[in-house]
């Protein structure tokens, strides 16, 4: 196992979440999303990245968030899950944290909680707890209904 680990660090609904710097494309300022019918609420639409059509995520729904005032210019967080492209619809881009195998923490189990479906672990660096998402298991059946 390697010793260091970069992450992209971000905000949803003032939580922080992280995602491994290998799996995110490119960041962008929150840009056209084109709603489609009959899909689930996480779901936001498709946007255009240069010609490619990718679905859009909206993180707040899809993490079971409460729905408060967004942020007034969000942001796109364009990932790779399985091989595909989607878009993530989060608050903000925070910084990139470099962190040691010791700062990394596995997931505590909380009785009737469904907290190990999405996140693979805890990211424990200067007072800062951030929850490292698994785009694999976070994304697939959001994805899925489009195709």
């Amino acid at each position: 196992m390697q010793d260091a680990h970069e992450f992209v660090a971000f905000r949803v609904q003032e939580q922080e979440f992280c995602l491994p710097v290998t799996a995110v494309r490119e960041i962008r300022s929150a840009t056209r999303i084109v709603p489609l019918p009959n899909v689930t609420e996480e779901y936001k639409g498709l946007m255009n990245l240069r010609g490619v059509v990718l679905p859009v995520v909206d993180m707040t729904k899809r993490l079971g968030l409460p729905t408060s005032e967004r942020s007034p210019q969000p942001v796109i967080i364009v990932a790779e899950s399985a091989g595909r492209l989607i878009g993530l619809d989060v608050d903000a881009v925070d910084d990139i944290i470099s962190a040691q195998n010791e700062e990394l923490q596995p997931v505590p189990s909380v009785q009737g909680g469904t907290v190990n479906l999405f996140v693979r672990g805890i990211l424990n660096k200067q007072g800062r707890l951030l929850c490292i998402l698994d785009l694999n298991k976070l994304l697939p059946a959001v994805v899925e209904e489009v195709e």
